[in-house]
Protein backbone atom coordinates (compact mmCIF):
# COMPACT_ATOMS: atom_id res chain seq x y z
CA UNK A 1 0.00 0.00 0.00
CA UNK A 2 0.92 3.51 -0.91
CA UNK A 3 0.78 6.55 0.97
CA UNK A 4 -0.06 9.70 -0.96
CA UNK A 5 -2.41 11.45 1.13
CA UNK A 6 -1.79 12.32 5.09
CA UNK A 7 -4.44 14.03 7.39
CA UNK A 8 -3.22 15.16 11.17
CA UNK A 9 -5.99 15.83 13.21
CA UNK A 10 -4.57 18.24 16.10
CA UNK A 11 -2.76 21.32 14.83
CA UNK A 12 -0.63 21.23 18.31
CA UNK A 13 2.16 20.97 19.72
CA UNK A 14 2.50 17.19 17.71
CA UNK A 15 0.78 17.90 15.05
CA UNK A 16 2.14 21.36 13.65
CA UNK A 17 6.06 20.26 13.82
CA UNK A 18 5.64 16.69 12.73
CA UNK A 19 3.58 16.41 9.86
CA UNK A 20 5.58 19.53 8.83
CA UNK A 21 9.04 17.63 8.78
CA UNK A 22 6.94 14.97 6.75
CA UNK A 23 6.02 17.18 4.27
CA UNK A 24 9.35 18.40 4.10
CA UNK A 25 10.72 15.19 3.49
CA UNK A 26 7.93 13.57 1.34
CA UNK A 27 7.29 16.38 -1.64
CA UNK A 28 4.99 13.41 -3.49
CA UNK A 29 2.65 13.22 -0.28
CA UNK A 30 0.12 15.74 0.04
CA UNK A 31 -0.13 16.96 4.26
CA UNK A 32 -3.14 18.23 5.43
CA UNK A 33 -3.40 19.69 9.40
CA UNK A 34 -6.91 20.09 10.16
CA UNK A 35 -8.07 21.59 13.34
CA UNK A 36 -11.70 22.93 14.77
CA UNK A 37 -9.65 26.16 16.03
CA UNK A 38 -9.84 28.34 13.31
CA UNK A 39 -7.27 31.18 14.97
CA UNK A 40 -4.78 28.26 15.35
CA UNK A 41 -5.04 27.48 11.74
CA UNK A 42 -4.80 31.10 10.71
CA UNK A 43 -1.61 31.56 12.73
CA UNK A 44 -0.53 28.47 11.08
CA UNK A 45 -0.97 29.74 7.75
CA UNK A 46 0.36 33.43 8.76
CA UNK A 47 4.30 34.64 9.19
CA UNK A 48 4.00 34.08 12.91
CA UNK A 49 3.54 29.94 13.87
CA UNK A 50 1.77 29.05 16.83
CA UNK A 51 5.08 27.12 18.52
CA UNK A 52 8.74 27.73 18.32
CA UNK A 53 10.93 25.20 17.27
CA UNK A 54 14.58 25.44 15.58
CA UNK A 55 13.89 25.40 12.06
CA UNK A 56 10.54 24.80 12.04
CA UNK A 57 9.45 28.07 10.56
CA UNK A 58 12.09 27.65 7.74
CA UNK A 59 10.05 24.37 7.14
CA UNK A 60 6.81 25.31 7.35
CA UNK A 61 7.38 28.28 4.44
CA UNK A 62 9.33 25.69 2.34
CA UNK A 63 6.32 23.84 1.99
CA UNK A 64 3.38 25.64 3.07
CA UNK A 65 0.79 25.94 -0.02
CA UNK A 66 2.65 23.07 -2.15
CA UNK A 67 1.80 19.73 -0.06
CA UNK A 68 1.60 20.97 3.30
CA UNK A 69 -1.76 22.34 4.14
CA UNK A 70 -3.60 24.20 7.49
CA UNK A 71 -6.96 23.63 7.12
CA UNK A 72 -10.29 23.26 9.35
CA UNK A 73 -12.45 21.27 6.51
CA UNK A 74 -11.74 18.17 8.80
CA UNK A 75 -14.12 15.52 6.89
CA UNK A 76 -12.89 16.78 3.55
CA UNK A 77 -9.05 15.90 4.42
CA UNK A 78 -10.48 12.28 6.17
CA UNK A 79 -11.97 11.64 3.52
CA UNK A 80 -9.14 11.78 0.55
CA UNK A 81 -6.23 10.72 3.36
CA UNK A 82 -4.85 7.27 2.60
CA UNK A 83 -3.26 7.76 6.20
CA UNK A 84 -4.64 9.79 9.59
CA UNK A 85 -2.89 10.96 12.50
CA UNK A 86 -4.40 11.57 15.72
CA UNK A 87 -2.41 14.34 17.06
CA UNK A 88 -5.64 15.74 19.91
CA UNK A 89 -4.51 16.82 23.35
CA UNK A 90 -5.01 14.36 26.06
CA UNK A 91 -5.10 16.52 29.01
CA UNK A 92 -5.61 15.64 32.67
CA UNK A 93 -8.77 15.21 34.01
CA UNK A 94 -10.41 18.05 35.50
CA UNK A 95 -13.72 16.31 36.52
CA UNK A 96 -14.82 12.70 37.77
CA UNK A 97 -13.23 9.42 37.89
CA UNK A 98 -9.75 9.94 38.15
CA UNK A 99 -9.34 13.70 38.51
CA UNK A 100 -5.96 15.30 38.66
CA UNK A 101 -4.33 11.96 37.30
CA UNK A 102 -6.29 10.07 34.42
CA UNK A 103 -5.59 11.17 30.92
CA UNK A 104 -8.48 12.37 29.70
CA UNK A 105 -9.51 10.54 26.16
CA UNK A 106 -12.85 12.81 25.31
CA UNK A 107 -10.79 14.46 22.24
CA UNK A 108 -9.39 11.00 21.09
CA UNK A 109 -12.41 8.90 21.29
CA UNK A 110 -14.10 12.68 19.39
CA UNK A 111 -11.11 11.97 16.47
CA UNK A 112 -12.17 8.27 16.08
CA UNK A 113 -15.26 8.58 15.79
CA UNK A 114 -15.52 11.55 13.33
CA UNK A 115 -12.67 9.41 11.49
CA UNK A 116 -15.58 6.08 11.39
CA UNK A 117 -18.58 8.35 10.50
CA UNK A 118 -16.65 10.64 7.48
CA UNK A 119 -14.49 7.56 6.13
CA UNK A 120 -15.58 5.95 2.82
CA UNK A 121 -13.03 3.28 2.78
CA UNK A 122 -10.41 1.72 5.21
CA UNK A 123 -8.24 3.97 6.49
CA UNK A 124 -4.61 3.73 8.32
CA UNK A 125 -5.07 5.45 11.80
CA UNK A 126 -2.03 6.24 13.86
CA UNK A 127 -2.18 7.59 17.23
CA UNK A 128 0.29 9.98 18.11
CA UNK A 129 -1.18 11.26 21.01
CA UNK A 130 0.25 10.38 24.44
CA UNK A 131 -2.13 7.67 26.19
CA UNK A 132 -2.63 5.12 28.06
CA UNK A 133 -2.55 1.69 27.57
CA UNK A 134 -5.56 0.22 25.96
CA UNK A 135 -7.02 3.87 24.55
CA UNK A 136 -6.70 2.19 21.43
CA UNK A 137 -9.33 -0.21 22.19
CA UNK A 138 -11.31 2.64 20.74
CA UNK A 139 -10.02 2.25 17.46
CA UNK A 140 -10.79 -1.04 15.12
CA UNK A 141 -7.70 -3.01 14.52
CA UNK A 142 -7.78 -5.28 11.08
CA UNK A 143 -6.03 -8.06 10.41
CA UNK A 144 -4.46 -5.81 7.35
CA UNK A 145 -2.50 -4.40 10.58
CA UNK A 146 1.12 -5.33 9.64
CA UNK A 147 0.10 -3.88 5.91
CA UNK A 148 -0.59 -0.79 7.47
CA UNK A 149 2.31 -0.87 9.81
CA UNK A 150 4.70 -1.58 6.73
CA UNK A 151 2.98 2.03 4.63
CA UNK A 152 3.90 3.89 8.08
CA UNK A 153 7.16 2.74 8.06
CA UNK A 154 7.76 3.70 4.86
CA UNK A 155 6.88 7.15 5.08
CA UNK A 156 9.81 7.45 7.82
CA UNK A 157 12.28 5.58 5.87
CA UNK A 158 12.84 8.33 4.12
CA UNK A 159 15.20 9.75 5.91
CA UNK A 160 14.65 7.62 9.20
CA UNK A 161 17.64 4.77 8.92
CA UNK A 162 15.99 1.62 8.94
CA UNK A 163 17.33 0.75 12.53
CA UNK A 164 15.38 3.81 14.15
CA UNK A 165 12.40 2.45 13.62
CA UNK A 166 10.62 0.41 15.39
CA UNK A 167 8.08 -2.36 15.79
CA UNK A 168 6.46 -3.88 19.23
CA UNK A 169 2.73 -4.54 19.94
CA UNK A 170 0.05 -2.09 20.07
CA UNK A 171 0.12 -1.42 23.86
CA UNK A 172 4.10 -1.73 24.43
CA UNK A 173 4.18 1.13 21.79
CA UNK A 174 1.38 3.11 24.09
CA UNK A 175 3.24 2.41 27.40
CA UNK A 176 6.89 3.15 26.01
CA UNK A 177 6.26 6.85 25.44
CA UNK A 178 4.99 7.10 28.80
CA UNK A 179 7.60 4.86 30.47
CA UNK A 180 9.71 7.37 28.55
CA UNK A 181 8.69 10.67 29.83
CA UNK A 182 8.45 9.72 33.15
CA UNK A 183 11.99 8.61 33.23
CA UNK A 184 13.17 11.13 31.15
CA UNK A 185 10.93 13.51 34.68
CA UNK A 186 12.26 11.56 36.90
CA UNK A 187 15.86 12.35 36.13
CA UNK A 188 15.33 15.95 36.00
CA UNK A 189 13.74 15.70 39.37
CA UNK A 190 16.92 13.93 40.81
CA UNK A 191 18.80 16.30 39.53
CA UNK A 192 16.84 19.67 40.80
CA UNK A 193 16.63 17.46 44.59
CA UNK A 194 20.42 17.26 44.37
CA UNK A 195 20.66 21.04 43.92
CA UNK A 196 18.58 22.08 46.93
CA UNK A 197 21.58 19.84 48.54
CA UNK A 198 24.28 21.63 46.76
CA UNK A 199 22.82 24.95 47.90
CA UNK A 200 22.91 24.15 51.67
CA UNK A 201 26.10 22.70 51.69
CA UNK A 202 28.06 24.94 49.19
CA UNK A 203 28.21 21.89 46.64
CA UNK A 204 28.30 23.07 42.86
CA UNK A 205 25.26 21.22 41.24
CA UNK A 206 26.75 21.45 38.04
CA UNK A 207 30.65 19.97 39.08
CA UNK A 208 28.30 17.32 40.68
CA UNK A 209 26.44 16.30 37.38
CA UNK A 210 29.41 16.45 35.47
CA UNK A 211 31.13 14.01 37.54
CA UNK A 212 28.44 11.55 37.85
CA UNK A 213 27.63 12.04 34.09
CA UNK A 214 31.34 10.55 33.32
CA UNK A 215 29.83 7.48 34.54
CA UNK A 216 28.36 5.56 31.34
CA UNK A 217 25.85 3.93 33.18
CA UNK A 218 24.30 7.41 34.36
CA UNK A 219 25.57 9.70 31.14
CA UNK A 220 25.14 13.33 30.78
CA UNK A 221 21.61 13.70 29.57
CA UNK A 222 19.12 15.34 31.31
CA UNK A 223 21.66 16.02 34.53
CA UNK A 224 20.77 20.05 34.32
CA UNK A 225 19.26 21.48 36.83
CA UNK A 226 16.87 24.36 36.76
CA UNK A 227 13.45 25.64 38.15
CA UNK A 228 11.63 22.44 37.13
CA UNK A 229 10.82 20.77 33.65
CA UNK A 230 8.77 22.78 31.66
CA UNK A 231 5.80 22.14 29.34
CA UNK A 232 2.11 19.54 30.18
CA UNK A 233 3.78 16.54 28.83
CA UNK A 234 5.94 15.34 31.50
CA UNK A 235 3.97 15.86 34.19
CA UNK A 236 0.48 14.44 33.04
CA UNK A 237 1.90 11.72 31.80
CA UNK A 238 3.84 10.38 35.14
CA UNK A 239 0.42 11.10 36.74
CA UNK A 240 -1.40 9.17 34.46
CA UNK A 241 1.49 6.23 35.11
CA UNK A 242 0.41 6.65 38.86
CA UNK A 243 -3.02 6.47 38.05
CA UNK A 244 -2.14 3.14 35.94
CA UNK A 245 -0.13 1.65 38.38
CA UNK A 246 0.70 2.98 41.80
CA UNK A 247 3.03 0.40 42.46
CA UNK A 248 5.29 2.14 40.01
CA UNK A 249 5.99 4.31 43.20
CA UNK A 250 6.52 7.62 41.02
CA UNK A 251 3.96 10.65 43.10
CA UNK A 252 7.53 11.72 44.16
CA UNK A 253 8.70 12.82 40.84
CA UNK A 254 5.47 15.50 40.58
CA UNK A 255 6.39 16.29 43.93
CA UNK A 256 9.89 17.45 43.84
CA UNK A 257 9.13 19.38 40.06
CA UNK A 258 6.40 21.46 42.09
CA UNK A 259 8.86 21.68 45.03
CA UNK A 260 11.49 23.17 42.89
CA UNK A 261 9.25 25.59 41.32
CA UNK A 262 8.10 26.54 44.79
CA UNK A 263 11.14 26.54 46.07
CA UNK A 264 12.94 28.71 43.80
CA UNK A 265 9.72 31.90 43.46
CA UNK A 266 10.07 31.10 47.81
CA UNK A 267 13.81 31.97 47.46
CA UNK A 268 12.76 35.32 45.21
CA UNK A 269 10.44 36.21 48.31
CA UNK A 270 13.14 35.79 50.47
CA UNK A 271 15.50 37.81 48.64
CA UNK A 272 13.16 40.58 48.58
CA UNK A 273 13.44 41.04 51.52
CA UNK A 274 10.45 38.55 52.68
CA UNK A 275 7.30 40.64 50.36
CA UNK A 276 7.06 41.29 46.57
CA UNK A 277 3.87 42.95 47.49
CA UNK A 278 4.05 45.82 44.71
CA UNK A 279 7.35 45.29 43.75
CA UNK A 280 7.96 45.27 39.89
CA UNK A 281 9.69 42.05 39.34
CA UNK A 282 10.71 41.02 35.32
CA UNK A 283 10.75 37.88 33.91
CA UNK A 284 12.65 36.77 30.90
CA UNK A 285 11.31 33.93 29.23
CA UNK A 286 7.86 31.84 28.78
CA UNK A 287 7.33 29.70 25.88
CA UNK A 288 6.49 25.97 26.16
CA UNK A 289 8.76 23.31 27.14
CA UNK A 290 11.66 25.74 27.71
CA UNK A 291 10.56 26.72 31.07
CA UNK A 292 8.16 26.72 33.99
CA UNK A 293 7.53 30.44 33.67
CA UNK A 294 3.69 30.14 33.89
CA UNK A 295 4.02 28.43 38.05
CA UNK A 296 6.82 31.15 39.07
CA UNK A 297 4.88 33.68 37.65
CA UNK A 298 1.64 32.55 39.71
CA UNK A 299 3.25 32.16 42.87
CA UNK A 300 4.47 35.97 42.44
CA UNK A 301 1.15 36.83 41.46
CA UNK A 302 -0.28 35.44 44.49
CA UNK A 303 2.56 37.57 46.56
CA UNK A 304 1.04 40.54 45.04
CA UNK A 305 3.81 40.95 43.21
CA UNK A 306 3.95 43.50 39.62
CA UNK A 307 5.27 40.91 36.83
CA UNK A 308 6.51 42.41 33.33
CA UNK A 309 7.15 39.91 30.96
CA UNK A 310 9.51 39.17 27.98
CA UNK A 311 10.02 36.63 25.71
CA UNK A 312 10.75 36.82 21.71
CA UNK A 313 8.84 34.18 20.88
CA UNK A 314 5.52 34.35 22.94
CA UNK A 315 2.70 36.74 21.85
CA UNK A 316 0.55 38.17 24.90
CA UNK A 317 -2.33 36.08 24.10
CA UNK A 318 -0.80 32.94 24.38
CA UNK A 319 0.70 34.44 27.30
CA UNK A 320 -2.42 36.02 29.21
CA UNK A 321 -4.07 32.85 28.00
CA UNK A 322 -1.64 30.63 30.08
CA UNK A 323 -2.13 32.43 33.38
CA UNK A 324 -5.38 32.97 33.61
CA UNK A 325 -6.01 28.92 32.89
CA UNK A 326 -8.41 27.48 35.69
CA UNK A 327 -5.52 25.09 36.46
CA UNK A 328 -3.49 28.13 37.53
CA UNK A 329 -5.82 30.81 38.16
CA UNK A 330 -8.90 31.68 39.84
CA UNK A 331 -8.74 35.29 39.71
CA UNK A 332 -8.29 36.07 36.05
CA UNK A 333 -9.14 39.69 37.00
CA UNK A 334 -5.87 39.90 39.31
CA UNK A 335 -3.50 38.69 36.33
CA UNK A 336 -4.41 41.55 34.59
CA UNK A 337 -4.02 43.99 36.83
CA UNK A 338 -0.81 42.69 37.52
CA UNK A 339 0.99 41.70 34.76
CA UNK A 340 2.43 43.36 31.92
CA UNK A 341 3.96 42.28 28.57
CA UNK A 342 6.58 43.96 27.28
CA UNK A 343 8.85 43.60 23.70
CA UNK A 344 11.68 44.74 24.97
CA UNK A 345 13.84 43.30 27.27
CA UNK A 346 15.42 46.25 28.44
CA UNK A 347 11.97 48.13 28.92
CA UNK A 348 10.99 45.35 31.44
CA UNK A 349 13.52 45.78 33.34
CA UNK A 350 13.15 49.24 33.79
CA UNK A 351 12.57 50.42 37.48
CA UNK A 352 12.43 46.44 38.81
CA UNK A 353 13.84 45.37 41.66
CA UNK A 354 14.85 42.08 39.71
CA UNK A 355 15.51 39.89 37.22
CA UNK A 356 14.50 36.50 36.58
CA UNK A 357 15.64 34.43 34.06
CA UNK A 358 13.47 31.57 33.02
CA UNK A 359 14.27 30.20 29.78
CA UNK A 360 17.16 29.71 28.13
CA UNK A 361 16.72 31.43 25.10
CA UNK A 362 20.37 32.41 23.46
CA UNK A 363 19.90 36.13 23.53
CA UNK A 364 19.40 36.30 27.10
CA UNK A 365 23.42 35.49 27.39
CA UNK A 366 24.25 38.26 25.05
CA UNK A 367 22.60 41.15 26.77
CA UNK A 368 23.89 44.21 28.02
CA UNK A 369 23.41 43.34 31.89
CA UNK A 370 25.21 46.61 32.79
CA UNK A 371 22.54 48.62 31.10
CA UNK A 372 20.29 46.56 32.96
CA UNK A 373 21.91 47.24 35.87
CA UNK A 374 22.00 51.10 35.49
CA UNK A 375 18.00 51.22 34.86
CA UNK A 376 16.82 48.73 37.56
CA UNK A 377 16.24 50.10 41.25
CA UNK A 378 18.74 48.93 44.03
CA UNK A 379 20.11 46.39 45.15
CA UNK A 380 19.27 45.04 42.05
CA UNK A 381 18.95 41.42 42.21
CA UNK A 382 19.19 39.09 39.31
CA UNK A 383 17.56 35.09 39.59
CA UNK A 384 19.13 32.74 36.97
CA UNK A 385 16.63 29.80 36.69
CA UNK A 386 18.23 28.32 34.07
CA UNK A 387 22.13 28.64 34.81
CA UNK A 388 22.94 30.27 31.67
CA UNK A 389 24.86 33.45 32.79
CA UNK A 390 28.07 34.09 34.24
CA UNK A 391 27.75 35.19 37.75
CA UNK A 392 31.13 36.39 38.37
CA UNK A 393 30.46 39.20 35.59
CA UNK A 394 27.35 39.97 36.97
CA UNK A 395 28.08 40.54 40.43
CA UNK A 396 30.84 42.54 39.32
CA UNK A 397 28.44 45.15 37.86
CA UNK A 398 26.74 44.69 41.35
CA UNK A 399 24.03 42.69 40.78
CA UNK A 400 22.83 40.33 44.00
CA UNK A 401 22.51 36.85 42.22
CA UNK A 402 20.88 33.82 43.23
CA UNK A 403 20.49 30.81 41.20
CA UNK A 404 20.01 27.18 40.98
CA UNK A 405 22.37 24.35 42.80
CA UNK A 406 24.94 26.75 44.17
CA UNK A 407 25.85 29.21 46.77
CA UNK A 408 27.25 31.86 45.25
CA UNK A 409 30.38 33.96 46.97
CA UNK A 410 29.93 37.56 47.20
CA UNK A 411 32.92 40.09 47.85
CA UNK A 412 31.55 41.31 51.12
CA UNK A 413 30.91 38.40 52.54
Amino acid sequence: MSVRNICCIGAGYVGGPSCSVIAYKCPDITVSVVDLSQQRIDQWNSDNLPIFEPGLDEIVKSVRGKNLFFSTDIDKSIQEADLIFICVNTPTKSYGLGKGRAADLKYIESAARMIANVSCVSKIVVEKSTVPVKAAESIKQTPEGLVAIKALSDVYHRWVPEENIVTMNTWSSELSKLAANAFLAQRISSINAMSAVCEATGADVSEVAHAIGKDSRIGNKFLKASVGFGGSCFQKDVLNLVYLCECLNLPEVININDFQRRRFANRIIECLFNTVTNKKIAIFGFAFKKDTAIYVASYLIEEGAQIRIYDPKVDRAQIFSELTHPAVCNNPDRVEELVTICDDPYRAAEETHAVVVCTEWDEFVTYDYKRLYENMLKPAFLFDGRVILNHQSLMDIGFHVETIGKRLARNNE
